[in-house]
């Protein structure tokens, strides 16, 4: 698993970063760059639009669709690939944009937005331009379009060209470092798990620390790192492609930029898909997404627990306790037991402690694909002889640039409540509610020490705007659950449908295996054809 999975797990707010496996990953060179720019494992492309296309022309300025005039042209190049990795089968390309670093001074500094792009198999069925939007913050829609372009182009049945950009600070885009230590970016780290006795003592100092780094390293492009500059990013991409308007399907936190687009531009969006959607109160944003994640993870685990005592996992040895009801206690107790004595590991320097046992499990609640890994560990962790093998994904710090990201964009969109606020009292009452999550969803993190330029102005999501909407949501997803994508669907009225869906997990479209769900959003995709009410898919 490679960094970019660690990074995108931070926050939970991806789908795409709970996979358990990952395609081969693009890793274009920027035009302009020198030649052996390295990029990371998720790299994404570089600027440039494919030969023998040309930027669109108009006859006068009051004739450009908004935006166009103002977009340098994308030069389209197929993707470079790692050493020895295949070229995906469905060409898919590679451009940069470039886009000004502050958009209030636009004939300021710029700075380079990796973009990739899918073109239809089926140009006379093409319909116009889908936007594949990456969740986190700190996903990237290059590697995620790898991922999932050749299905979404079967679904959509050639309806698209599928393009995808790596927001700022991710992959080949524009990065930005805050000069973390390397302790402070473990997963297990950057995430404010208390102490063992709930203490957040450490966790305070420890963001205080990261805070400081941030606004003494990160500069301008750390504080350019927001959800309003990924929707004004996307909005300079829809200029340079020469499209009036386009569809969107937004995944985890990418179904929150997703929204913010629409309550922008309502008038460029032709159809957007909201898929796995947190509480878009503005006062709370990214505070109250990480939050949820504690009755997220209650209301999941039992999916978990049902498969772990499953007789059908005996013969694979990961039969955890004989009935469901037995498996949550026993892993609380080894949760303890490995706060007061940590075990060895595969990895010398990362003793399996009870907080990384804790993180596992968040890790592992996003997919069911992801169980077998959690019993095993469980398993391990059980047996005195044993050496229980670390995820690969909690098995060393993230780089600087990554982590320093992920911190970035969900400290820089709200206002996260002071340091004095009561944390270690939210703490102590959330440890007891839901002990699976230990109180770390309501602890302290960077964003409370954090230093703004202006104050930041999240988006009221309204019903205000064409009824072009069609949520799809996880009755039981650990990361964003159904309370809060409840009051997405509430504040967009009648201008969006629901269809919920019986398989637990996150990130449903192409992801859960629902084929009612899938076909739902495939139908109004290809033919904007929604249900007449909101609706539920049985899994």
């Amino acid at each position: 698993m490679t960094h970019w999975t660690r990074r995108a797990l931070l926050f939970t707010l991806s789908a795409a970063a709970a996979a358990a496996t990952l395609t081969a990953a693009v890793t274009p060179v920027a035009h302009g760059s020198p030649a052996g720019r390295a990029a990371p494992p998720l790299a994404p492309p570089s600027s440039l639009m494919s030969p023998g296309t040309s930027p669109p022309s108009f006859t006068s300025p009051a004739m450009s669709p908004p935006s166009l005039m103002s977009s340098s042209p994308l030069v389209w190049r197929p993707c470079e690939q790692p050493a020895g990795a295949p070229v995906p089968a469905g060409g898919q390309e590679c451009a940069v944009l470039r886009v000004p670093l502050d958009y209030g001074d636009p004939g300021g500094r710029t700075v380079e937005v990796a973009v990739a792009r899918l073109r239809t198999d089926r140009p006379d069925a093409r319909r116009g331009t889908l936007f594949v939007i990456p969740g986190g913050p700190g996903s990237s829609g290059v590697q995620r379009l790898a991922q999932k372009g050749e299905a979404l182009r079967a679904a959509t049945e050639g309806a698209y060209d599928l393009v995808s950009l790596d927001p700022r600070g991710v992959g080949s885009s524009v990065r930005a470092g805050c000069g973390i230590p390397a302790a402070d970016r473990h997963l297990v780290t950057l995430r404010s798990w208390p102490a063992p006795d709930g203490s957040t003592a450490a966790n305070t100092e420890r963001s205080r620390r990261t805070a400081e780094l941030c606004a003494r390293n990160g500069g301008p492009v750390l504080r350019s790192f927001t959800t309003e500059n990924e929707v004004r990013d996307l909005d300079r991409l829809r200029g340079a492609l020469g499209e009036r308007k386009v569809s969107l399907w937004g995944s985890s936190y990418g179904s929150y930029v997703g929204a913010v687009y629409a309550q922008r531009h309502p008038d460029r969006v032709d159809r957007l898909v909201l898929d796995s959607t947190g509480d878009p109160d503005p006062g709370r944003v990214a505070y109250g997404w990480l939050a949820n994640m504690a009755p997220g993870a209650a209301e999941r685990f039992p999916d978990f627990a049902a498969w772990a005592a499953d007789p059908a996992r005996e013969a694979e040895g990961l039969r955890l306790a004989r009935r469901p009801g037995d498996v949550q206690p026993l892993f609380l107790a080894l949760a303890r037991q490995l706060d007061r004595h940590p075990r060895a590991s595969d990895v010398p320097s990362a003793p399996l402690t009870g907080n990384l046992l804790r993180q596992a499990l968040q890790n592992a609640l996003y997919s069911d694909a992801a169980f077998p890994r959690l019993a095993r560990l469980v398993k391990e962790a059980q047996d005195p002889r044993g050496r229980p093998v670390l995820p690969p994904e909690l098995a060393g710090p993230l780089p600087d640039e990554d982590a320093s990201m992920t911190v970035a964009a969900v400290c820089n969109d709200v206002r996260w409540p002071g340091p004095a606020s009561g944390y270690a009292r939210r703490v102590a009452a959330d440890r007891a509610r839901h002990p699976l999550t230990a109180g770390m969803p309501v602890n302290i993190t960077p964003c409370a020490f954090w230093t703004y330029d202006e104050e930041p102005r999240p988006t009221r999501m309204t019903d205000e705007g064409p009824s072009n909407i069609l949520m799809i949501q996880s009755l039981r997803d650990p990361s964003t659950p159904l309370a809060g994508a409840l009051k997405m669907r509430a504040a967009l009225g009648e201008r969006a449908r629901m269809v919920t869906v019986g398989q637990g997990g996150h990130g449903m479209y192409l992801g859960s295996g629902n084929a009612c769900g899938d076909r739902v959003v495939s139908d109004f995709l290809v033919t904007g054809a929604r249900p007449a009410r909101d609706t539920h898919c049985p899994n």
